[in-house]
Protein backbone atom coordinates (compact mmCIF):
# COMPACT_ATOMS: atom_id res chain seq x y z
CA UNK A 1 0.00 0.00 0.00
CA UNK A 2 1.36 3.37 -0.73
CA UNK A 3 1.72 5.86 1.78
CA UNK A 4 -1.29 9.32 1.51
CA UNK A 5 1.52 12.15 0.57
CA UNK A 6 -0.40 15.11 0.42
CA UNK A 7 0.75 18.75 -1.10
CA UNK A 8 -0.77 21.71 0.81
CA UNK A 9 0.68 24.98 -1.62
CA UNK A 10 1.63 28.65 -0.96
CA UNK A 11 3.15 31.48 -0.73
CA UNK A 12 3.08 31.56 3.22
CA UNK A 13 3.83 35.13 2.89
CA UNK A 14 3.16 35.17 6.09
CA UNK A 15 1.81 31.71 7.25
CA UNK A 16 -1.99 32.39 9.11
CA UNK A 17 -3.78 30.81 11.69
CA UNK A 18 -6.29 29.49 8.96
CA UNK A 19 -3.25 27.72 7.32
CA UNK A 20 -2.58 26.28 10.67
CA UNK A 21 -6.38 25.19 11.25
CA UNK A 22 -6.32 23.65 8.06
CA UNK A 23 -2.91 21.60 8.31
CA UNK A 24 -3.74 20.26 11.55
CA UNK A 25 -7.40 19.29 10.49
CA UNK A 26 -5.79 17.76 7.29
CA UNK A 27 -2.87 15.79 9.31
CA UNK A 28 -5.65 12.80 10.42
CA UNK A 29 -6.05 12.08 6.72
CA UNK A 30 -2.45 11.55 5.32
CA UNK A 31 0.76 10.15 5.99
CA UNK A 32 2.53 13.00 5.31
CA UNK A 33 1.68 16.47 4.78
CA UNK A 34 4.43 18.64 2.37
CA UNK A 35 4.01 22.40 3.42
CA UNK A 36 5.29 23.29 -0.62
CA UNK A 37 6.67 27.14 -0.58
CA UNK A 38 6.04 27.96 -4.26
CA UNK A 39 8.46 30.70 -5.46
CA UNK A 40 7.64 32.87 -8.12
CA UNK A 41 10.69 34.93 -9.70
CA UNK A 42 7.59 37.38 -11.01
CA UNK A 43 6.36 37.85 -7.75
CA UNK A 44 7.37 40.60 -5.07
CA UNK A 45 7.23 38.87 -1.99
CA UNK A 46 6.86 40.74 1.38
CA UNK A 47 9.19 38.45 3.73
CA UNK A 48 12.03 36.36 2.15
CA UNK A 49 12.18 32.83 2.17
CA UNK A 50 14.43 31.63 4.83
CA UNK A 51 11.61 33.72 7.51
CA UNK A 52 9.19 32.07 5.91
CA UNK A 53 10.56 28.57 6.54
CA UNK A 54 11.52 29.31 9.29
CA UNK A 55 8.13 30.52 10.68
CA UNK A 56 6.21 27.05 9.35
CA UNK A 57 9.15 25.21 10.75
CA UNK A 58 8.44 26.61 14.17
CA UNK A 59 4.56 26.52 13.92
CA UNK A 60 4.96 22.70 13.56
CA UNK A 61 7.73 21.84 15.26
CA UNK A 62 7.29 18.09 16.58
CA UNK A 63 5.20 17.42 13.96
CA UNK A 64 6.34 14.14 12.19
CA UNK A 65 4.24 14.35 9.31
CA UNK A 66 4.91 17.78 7.86
CA UNK A 67 7.73 18.32 5.48
CA UNK A 68 8.58 21.29 4.16
CA UNK A 69 9.90 22.25 0.68
CA UNK A 70 9.78 25.14 -1.80
CA UNK A 71 9.48 24.84 -5.60
CA UNK A 72 9.04 26.51 -8.84
CA UNK A 73 6.60 25.81 -11.45
CA UNK A 74 3.63 24.08 -11.41
CA UNK A 75 2.55 22.21 -8.24
CA UNK A 76 1.41 19.13 -9.95
CA UNK A 77 4.31 18.86 -11.48
CA UNK A 78 5.93 19.14 -7.60
CA UNK A 79 3.41 16.67 -6.40
CA UNK A 80 4.66 14.28 -9.50
CA UNK A 81 8.28 14.57 -8.55
CA UNK A 82 7.42 14.40 -4.66
CA UNK A 83 5.16 11.44 -5.30
CA UNK A 84 2.20 12.75 -3.91
CA UNK A 85 -1.35 12.45 -4.60
CA UNK A 86 -3.13 14.66 -2.79
CA UNK A 87 -3.16 18.46 -3.22
CA UNK A 88 -4.74 19.68 0.15
CA UNK A 89 -6.69 23.57 -0.20
CA UNK A 90 -8.32 25.77 1.95
CA UNK A 91 -11.75 27.30 1.43
CA UNK A 92 -12.82 30.60 3.19
CA UNK A 93 -15.15 31.45 0.57
CA UNK A 94 -17.10 30.70 -2.09
CA UNK A 95 -14.90 32.81 -4.55
CA UNK A 96 -12.04 30.72 -3.52
CA UNK A 97 -14.77 27.54 -4.13
CA UNK A 98 -14.98 28.65 -7.43
CA UNK A 99 -11.22 29.37 -8.19
CA UNK A 100 -9.95 25.99 -6.25
CA UNK A 101 -11.82 24.14 -8.08
CA UNK A 102 -11.00 25.53 -11.78
CA UNK A 103 -7.51 24.88 -10.91
CA UNK A 104 -8.33 21.58 -9.19
CA UNK A 105 -10.26 20.67 -12.69
CA UNK A 106 -7.13 21.74 -14.70
CA UNK A 107 -4.78 19.73 -12.38
CA UNK A 108 -6.64 16.40 -12.47
CA UNK A 109 -6.51 16.29 -16.44
CA UNK A 110 -3.03 16.76 -16.03
CA UNK A 111 -2.72 14.00 -13.71
CA UNK A 112 -5.55 11.91 -13.08
CA UNK A 113 -3.96 10.31 -10.26
CA UNK A 114 -3.84 13.92 -8.03
CA UNK A 115 -6.86 14.59 -6.38
CA UNK A 116 -7.45 17.69 -4.61
CA UNK A 117 -8.96 17.51 -0.91
CA UNK A 118 -10.79 21.06 0.21
CA UNK A 119 -10.87 21.64 4.15
CA UNK A 120 -13.38 24.39 4.55
CA UNK A 121 -11.97 27.38 7.29
CA UNK A 122 -13.66 27.28 10.43
CA UNK A 123 -15.68 30.30 10.50
CA UNK A 124 -13.36 32.36 12.43
CA UNK A 125 -10.77 32.59 9.97
CA UNK A 126 -12.41 32.79 7.07
CA UNK A 127 -11.58 37.24 6.60
CA UNK A 128 -8.05 36.48 7.81
CA UNK A 129 -5.76 36.48 4.32
CA UNK A 130 -1.87 36.95 4.51
CA UNK A 131 -2.48 39.76 2.03
CA UNK A 132 -5.06 41.45 4.91
CA UNK A 133 -1.73 40.81 7.70
CA UNK A 134 0.41 42.12 4.93
CA UNK A 135 -1.58 45.38 4.29
CA UNK A 136 -1.97 45.96 8.65
CA UNK A 137 1.39 45.26 8.81
CA UNK A 138 2.31 47.88 6.12
CA UNK A 139 0.40 50.00 7.92
CA UNK A 140 2.17 49.30 11.13
CA UNK A 141 -0.62 47.94 12.68
CA UNK A 142 -0.61 44.48 15.28
CA UNK A 143 -1.33 41.53 12.97
CA UNK A 144 0.01 39.24 16.03
CA UNK A 145 -3.34 37.72 16.56
CA UNK A 146 -3.87 36.54 13.09
CA UNK A 147 -0.32 34.38 12.96
CA UNK A 148 0.53 31.68 14.76
CA UNK A 149 2.12 31.61 17.60
CA UNK A 150 6.00 32.05 17.76
CA UNK A 151 5.59 34.00 13.87
CA UNK A 152 7.17 37.32 14.85
CA UNK A 153 6.53 39.61 12.14
CA UNK A 154 9.10 42.36 12.49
Amino acid sequence: MSSKIAVFPGSFDPITIGHESVIRRALPLFDELVIAIGINSTKNYFFPIEKRKEWIAKTFAGEKKVRIETYEGLTIDFCKKIKANYILRGLRTSADFEFERGIAQMNRAMASETETVFILSLPEYSAISSTIIRDIIRNKGNASAFVPRGVDLK
